[in-house]
């Protein structure tokens, strides 16, 4: 990666892409249908992502993916072919813009001059990656929007690697869509620790954060963490250790409110032993939960689960292989009090087999939501590195992961219940290469993990999309592995669905006229 010095200027025009929110307008001279009651999906037609501070480290290297899928034709900006005069089609042309938050600085607060990524084009065309770098301590968080057919499905990977020092890593991170509410179990206070909640503003107006932190006896006493100001294009990071002047917690739940607004938000951790990555927020609670994309080497897994309601949680625990379902040695259940953080270690979990982990009630028609990560390691002693797994919800309709690598990535699918089809397609690569795709069939209880599908002639880093053929509900992740001086760099990122489309009732139902 290039060191680079890189132009604030050019960062304001650089990746497309950074999408938090979304919005659909009809298109014009839609009439609504007479005879039929069914909601219909149109495409989205604006998103919003956020990207938080990279590092602290003045090593670090960052690369910026964008990448919208190809295929939906239909995403375009309504009226903006009819031409209606220059000044209109030219506001109404599709744009991807990824811009620096004013006044972010890195979470060392290293009072640096905030330096944005430089991109060689903006994205213009659906299916092509778009890539970025900005390299050191003082970039800054990044927002943005994608609009027209740009913005369907449209996905910013931010991956960083810093070579040596305390935060020493491979850093992978999808820039999240802005929200209210956020769930990070496997986060931690302990000495060993430095994890910083990052939040991020992508509106013009100001927003409030609550932080409140969960251990292993309940709600930890904090301080400092009710009505956090957020303003507008701004981003706020918050070292989870200051917040609370209790004993050092190994194993801590976050939870991210807003009062008011909404942020994206992303937990940095790193270990003084076991290097860094980034912690994404987990699937709302859920009675059931996935977690996809385990590697076949990983040298030690820890379960975090947190209940966030009123009952306790009996659940029982699989771990999903190539070859199906069975119950991990000396783990068989779990039991989660109510708003208590629990963690288990599962030494030698996947024995040299890619794998998921499956927690399903115990009493099917008592169900209690829960949220749930893992913490992986690979490699031993001081060649250790770190990774995170949060729990994934299914794939409805399509999920992209950006930044994807010739012999470094490998994509994790599982299907928990039945059977399932899916379509995988490997983009054009950014620099070349041709697109390439293929369908897969997953057989209930396992996981499959596939590394060869690669776009022919690949120059650069490309982009995988999953899309549900038929079938049961289907999780992925996608694990990078980029080795360095001995040790396995790695990181997990899980695929979410893209809401590239939205379901629309028809002006019949939505007004109430009755036939």
């Amino acid at each position: 990666m290039k060191r680079t010095t890189l132009s604030l200027i050019a960062g304001a025009t650089a990746l497309a892409a950074v999408t938090g929110f979304a919005a659909l307008t009809a298109p014009e001279g839609t009439a609504a249908p007479e005879a039929t009651k069914a909601a219909t999906r149109l495409p989205v037609e604006r998103v919003g992502l956020a990207c938080p501070v990279p590092s602290s480290s003045e090593v670090a290297e960052t690369v910026y993916t964008s990448y919208t899928p190809a295929g939906t034709d239909t995403g375009k900006t309504p009226g903006a072919d009819k031409g209606k005069g220059d000044d209109k089609a030219k506001a109404e042309k599709p744009t991807a813009l990824l811009k620096p938050a004013t006044g972010a600085t890195a979470s060392g607060g290293t009072g640096k001059k905030p330096t944005a990524p430089k991109a060689p084009a903006t994205v213009t065309t659906p299916g092509k990656p778009v890539t970025a770098e900005a390299n050191g301590a003082s970039v800054p968080a990044l927002t943005g929007s994608a609009t027209g057919a740009l913005a369907p499905g449209w996905t910013v990977q931010q991956t960083t690697v810093v070579p040596a020092g305390g935060s020493r890593g491979l850093l992978g991170l999808t820039c999240g869509a802005p929200d209210t509410d956020f769930w990070f179990p496997a986060a931690s206070t302990a000495k060993a620790r430095h994890d910083y909640v990052h939040l991020t503003n992508p509106d013009d107006t100001a927003a409030v954060a609550d932080i409140t932190l969960y251990g292993p006896e309940g709600v930890l006493k904090s301080q400092f963490t009710e009505g956090i100001p957020v303003p507008a294009h701004s981003t706020v990071p918050v070292l989870l250790s200051t917040l609370t002047q209790e004993a050092a917690q190994r194993d801590v739940t976050v939870h991210v409110t807003t009062r008011s607004g909404r942020v994206g938000a992303a937990v940095g951790v790193a270990d003084d032993k076991l290097g860094s990555d980034w912690l994404s927020a987990s699937a709302d609670p859920s009675g059931s939960v996935v977690l996809p994309g385990i590697p076949a080497d990983a040298a030690s897994v820890r379960l975090v689960v947190f209940a966030p309601g009123q009952d306790d949680a009996d659940l029982k625990v699989k771990l999903s292989t190539a070859n199906g379902a069975i119950v991990p040695a000396g783990a068989s259940t779990l039991h989660v009090k109510s708003g208590m953080t629990t963690s288990i270690d599962l030494p030698d979990l996947t024995r040299g087999s890619a794998a998921s982990l499956f927690l399903a009630p115990e009493n099917a028609k008592r169900p209690v939501p829960v949220v749930a990560a893992l913490q992986v390691v690979r490699g031993k002693g001081e060649k250790s590195e770190i990774a995170f797994i949060p729990a994934a919800g299914p794939i409805s309709a399509r999920a992209t992961v950006a930044d994807n690598r010739a012999k470094a990535s490998t994509l994790s699918l599982t299907a928990p219940d039945a059977d399932a089809q899916v379509r995988i397609t490997a983009s054009a690569g950014s620099g070349a290469g041709t697109p390439a795709s293929k369908t897969v069939t997953v057989r209930a209880g396992t996981t499959t993990a596939l590394t060869d599908l690669v776009p022919q002639g690949l120059k650069g880093s490309y982009a995988l999309t999953v899309e549900p053929v038929s079938g049961g509900k289907v999780h992925a992740a996608r694990t990078l592995a980029v080795p360095q001086d001995g040790i396995p760099m790695f990181t997990v990122q899980t695929l979410t669905d893209d809401r590239g489309t939205v379901e629309v009732p028809s002006a019949r139902q939505d007004l109430g006229v009755l036939d």
